[in-house]
């Protein structure tokens, strides 16, 4: 495939707002209206908040390399990985005549990004197993069909997608395959950050918000190939990630023991949340979780929902998503949030 005839023409003829960090990050600065006196805010790190970021992400982009291996000409920061769907979505689709492809019930930026462009959305559905059914999405491509979005593990379901379907998916249809990760560190799985470097077609977003303890910070990134990546970095802002994200996440990189005992206790507790919900006999359903949090189905969700909020505890209601009836969602806290949770559960689900 040619990955040029996918992206607008106005994007590729696009010459980008060249700021004045992009050509000089050092010397005696005195071209881009900066306070050379210094900053109001009382910086210990000697960050030089004074001076604008790097629009490269210089930086950002060599710490991530160095930690999942890939090369820092495929990476991409966004103010959180939300700022990157709009970015693709405005790369890639003309308003008012291309479309998206999502697989509901999933993560709702996309529909809101693309209704945000005026962009159409083409949804089908998971399947009974909150899977991707592959000959359903091969048929839903047409000429105007530019990205397909799937999130893996999903949210809500906290489920992986076929990693073999994906693939398959990939390899045969002429449009961007977008895998948001947002929480494949908690997964047993990988994830596509390896093939995504190498394809043309398929594109890794994932998050510092989850597993990284910052969402606070707001910043995401993508595993792209070179072309898709260079157009992330023509029509994002110049400077779209602030001096004091970047030193946030540099240093929480260089953490990344943390992040791995974070992981490992989320994940105990998940088990041993899961395990007491299975002992109720008032939850029809628990979804099977890849992820941070635990999907599960009661008869009268809104007043579950209601229940709890009144006693200070604060859950998702997605009994409202397609094909998602009945279903809150709850993340996993420390031990003690989770015993109080489960304890005024217990109460209305008695």
């Amino acid at each position: 495939m040619n990955i040029k005839e996918l992206v607008r023409k106005n994007i590729l003829s696009l010459k980008p707002y060249v700021a004045a960090r992009h050509s000089h990050t050092s010397g005696i600065l005195l071209d881009a209206n900066e306070n050379s006196l210094g900053s109001t805010y009382e910086d210990s790190h000697n960050l030089k908040l004074n001076r604008y970021p790097d629009p490269y992400q210089k930086e950002l982009r060599v710490a991530l390399s160095e930690l999942i291996s890939i090369p820092t000409e495929n990476l991409f920061f966004g103010v959180g990985s939300d700022e990157i769907i709009d970015l693709l979505i405005r790369i890639f689709c003309e308003p008012e005549k291309d479309s998206i492809i999502i697989c509901e019930p999933t993560y709702g930026m996309y529909r809101v990004c693309a209704d945000i462009n005026n962009i159409q959305v083409i949804n089908v559905p998971l399947n009974n197993e909150f899977n991707i059914e592959k000959d359903e999405l091969l048929a839903a491509v047409n000429e105007n069909s530019k990205l397909m979005f799937l999130c893996s593990p999903n949210n809500p379901t906290a489920n992986m997608l076929s990693r073999e379907k994906i693939l398959s998916v990939a390899s045969s249809v002429n449009c961007v395959i977008v895998v948001d990760e947002a929480y494949i560190d908690f997964a047993d799985e990988s994830g596509f950050h390896q093939e995504a470097a190498e394809l043309d077609n398929l594109v890794v977003i994932r998050t510092f918000s989850k597993a990284w303890g910052l969402a606070g910070v707001r910043c995401g990134y993508s595993v792209a190939s070179k072309f898709i990546t260079e157009l992330l970095f023509r029509v994002k802002a110049p400077y779209n990630m602030n001096t004091l994200t970047s030193n946030a996440v540099v240093n929480a990189i260089k953490n990344k023991s943390q992040r791995d005992y974070f992981v490992k206790l989320i994940k105990k507790e998940k088990d041993r949340v899961a395990d007491i919900l299975k002992s109720n006999q008032k939850i029809l359903s628990i979804a099977k979780s890849d992820s941070n949090f635990i999907s599960f189905k009661v008869n009268q969700p809104k007043e579950v929902f209601t229940y709890l909020e009144k006693n200070g505890i604060v859950i998702r209601d997605r009994s409202n998503q397609l094909n998602f009836s009945g279903y809150l969602r709850v993340t996993i806290g420390t031990k003690e949030e989770n015993d109080l949770f489960l304890l005024k559960l217990s109460e209305i689900l008695k």
